[in-house]
């Protein structure tokens, strides 16, 4: 098993940044994809950016050039740089791993852009 714990949430004016962080614990060894979604009230989650071990990312075209997601193997953490935001963020941020053929998931972190 693998446990994901996320902080960093928050409400952020438009034109704000947050940061999120993921902390992974227990059978981390193998992980080799880890990732954030995000789910807006009504909508379907989706892929906000993943990281693989090799430090290849990946980003929804939503949140290029605003988002930088980054991973620190010591500390077993993934972070989510937010940069820019606009209303349309506004969802639960979910950070999700992959270890071979299985799929964790956080408990997922409230990030909310309102003036």
């Amino acid at each position: 098993q693998v446990q994901l714990v996320e902080s960093g949430g928050g409400l952020v004016q438009p034109g704000g940044s947050l940061r999120l962080s993921c902390a992974a614990s227990g059978s981390i060894s193998s992980i080799n994809v880890m990732g954030w979604y995000r789910q807006a009230p009504g909508k379907q989650r989706e892929l906000v950016a993943v990281i693989t071990s090799g430090s290849t990312t990946h980003y929804a075209d939503s949140v290029k050039g605003r988002f930088t997601i980054s991973r620190d193997n010591a500390k077993n953490t993934v972070y989510l740089q937010m940069n820019s935001l606009k209303p349309e963020d506004t969802a639960v941020y979910y950070c999700q791993a992959s270890r071979g053929i299985y799929n964790y998931w956080g408990q997922g972190t409230q990030v909310t852009v309102s003036s």
